[in-house]
């Protein structure tokens, strides 16, 4: 029998990874959905920014249930060259999902508004207003949002890769593969 991941770690991998992706689609939107200077740019640069923060929390909780659940091991017929491959590609993507957020938060904390997390809790900066710290931050975090984007086609275009080679595998091989 093919063994899979538990409830818990796929939740976390499908409904982490759905959020994300429209995170990311926000983001690379917001000066097509509130250019600067209007009225609505500041709800929805709060609206991008809470979002943020909850899945950073989600993220946090995904990687210490991954801890506490290592996932199987490779393959037998994988070879080393991609498992070392796979290995550091789950690794930046989870480094991406961390810094992304925390490269975000730090940035808002350089600049007067802080964050006002869904409208309902202001929680205001912690450090000075200084616009160049804050475009650096900015910057920081719009350039790991395209690295982490490509990360993301990187991983689907493996996954459905391995999905394919596991349909057109033996039925003994196919109990080895490693999925999520």
């Amino acid at each position: 029998m093919l063994q899979r991941y538990d409830r818990i770690a796929q939740a976390l991998h499908w409904g982490i990874g759905a959020l994300l992706l429209a995170q990311l689609v926000f983001g690379f939107l917001l000066d097509g959905l509130a250019p600067r200077g209007t009225p609505a740019r500041g709800l929805v640069i709060n609206l991008h920014k809470s979002i943020g923060l909850v899945l950073l929390a989600l993220v946090a909780t995904r990687l210490a249930w991954r801890l506490r659940h290592p996932p199987r091991p490779w393959a037998r017929d994988m070879p080393a060259w991609q498992q070392r491959a796979a290995t550091w590609g789950h690794r930046l993507l989870y480094a991406g999902m961390l810094a992304l957020p925390i490269a975000g938060y730090v940035a808002s904390n350089f600049s007067r508004h802080g964050v006002r997390w869904f409208g309902l809790v202001l929680l205001p900066p912690w450090g000075p207003d200084l616009p160049a710290v804050y475009r650096f931050f900015n910057g920081l975090h719009v350039a790991l949002a395209l690295g982490f984007a490509l990360l993301v086609a990187g991983h689907v275009a493996m996954a459905l890769w391995h999905r394919r080679m596991q349909r057109n595998a033996s039925p003994e091989l196919r109990m080895t593969w490693r999925s999520s």
